[in-house]
């Protein structure tokens, strides 16, 4: 491990916590720096964190960043701040970790990547779900005991009574919620996608004003079809949040349920109309020193010295971004969509 890194964090409102709470586990970096449109915020984060008074507390990003020099920036700001955000801090000479989704819309996430790029400097976005070690020993059974894949299955379904703003958002389940599942298919898989046919609607009963129910077929690489069906005002009989899923593969079938449970079958018969199967051995999941974005941070500290970048790095994280926006566009149009980044 290099020496202690410098550390600026913007946006202190509640997803702070979820960054906050782990890095506490890193003895090789620290914060300098808080910002907050809401200079309160920052404040209550430094007293609740105990963090020191020599910890520079601003709404001013700029002006943070010139006083500290750090390392790095952390992004916990709103989807519509994060192409500022992170343009700044990458020409300040800053690597950034952000949260997802990486930009609002295709065109501000080609300047970030291209930001990332001209500065020589990483740019790698929050996808926790991929630092859990189910999804990790489901994927290893999709790509080692099925075959070659072919279908790749997940349902979603939440009543999720949040409140607030996304309550009043347009495409409220595409935009704010698939992105995580979208990137997981991509984790999953290993395949990237090709293009896009979605439905959206909004259910009689839902508390949401727009899209909070959603159907999605996606062609994805080598032939490989991914299929996404979502609502989150379904109540009652509620997945996780991590989804249920099907893989189907050459040789046999596997399910995730989102949880503790990891099964397949392959078959094993040369004949009859119902091939005989056995069940998969499925071993079980290796433990993980750090999950969810505990998991990400830490592999973005690391990157910062040893040069291996993160699983989640813009220009791979573009790819999941554009799932959504190609989607939403799908869903807009009712017309099959090419996915282009």
């Amino acid at each position: 491990m290099g020496s202690k890194k410098k550390v600026v964090l913007v946006g202190c409102g509640g997803i702070s916590n979820a960054w906050f709470i782990p890095s506490k586990e890193f003895d090789d970096m620290e914060y300098v720096g808080l910002v907050d449109i809401n200079v309160k915020n920052a404040e209550n984060r430094r007293k609740e964190h105990s963090l020191g008074d020599d910890v520079v507390v601003s709404a001013d990003l700029g002006d943070v960043l010139d006083k500290t020099r750090p390392d790095a920036v952390f992004d916990c700001t709103v989807p519509p701040a994060h192409c500022e955000i992170v343009t700044t801090a990458l020409s300040k000479g800053c690597h950034v970790l952000g949260e997802k989704p990486m930009a609002e819309t295709m065109e501000q996430a080609a300047i970030m990547v291209k930001a990332a790029k001209d500065n020589n400097r990483i740019y790698a976005v929050i996808q926790n779900r991929r630092y859990d070690k189910n999804i990790i020993r489901f994927r290893d059974v999709v790509r080692d005991d099925i075959g070659n894949l072919t279908t790749l299955n997940a349902d979603f379904y939440i009543g999720a009574h949040f409140g607030g703003f996304r309550d009043e958002m347009d495409h409220v389940l595409l935009i704010d919620m698939a992105i995580h599942t979208f990137d997981q298919a991509r984790f999953i898989s290993g395949k990237d996608p090709v293009a896009v046919m979605a439905y959206e609607w909004n259910p009689p009963g839902s508390w949401y004003k727009h899209g909070a129910s959603a159907a999605c077929i996606f062609e994805m690489s080598d032939r490989a079809v991914f299929s996404y069906r979502g609502s989150w005002c379904s109540e009652g009989m509620n997945t996780t949040w991590e989804c249920d899923w099907r893989a189907i593969g050459e040789k046999g079938s596997a399910l995730w349920d989102g949880a503790e449970k990891v099964s397949g079958e392959v078959v094993v018969g040369t004949e009859g109309f119902s091939r005989e199967k056995k069940p998969l051995q499925v071993g079980d999941a290796q433990e993980l020193r750090f999950k969810g974005h505990g998991g990400l941070i830490r592999d973005f500290l690391d990157a910062m010295d040893n040069g291996i970048p993160p699983q989640t790095t813009c220009e791979d994280n573009i790819k999941s971004l554009a799932m959504v926006h190609s989607a939403v566009r799908s869903a807009e149009t009712g017309t099959k969509v090419p996915i282009e980044y």
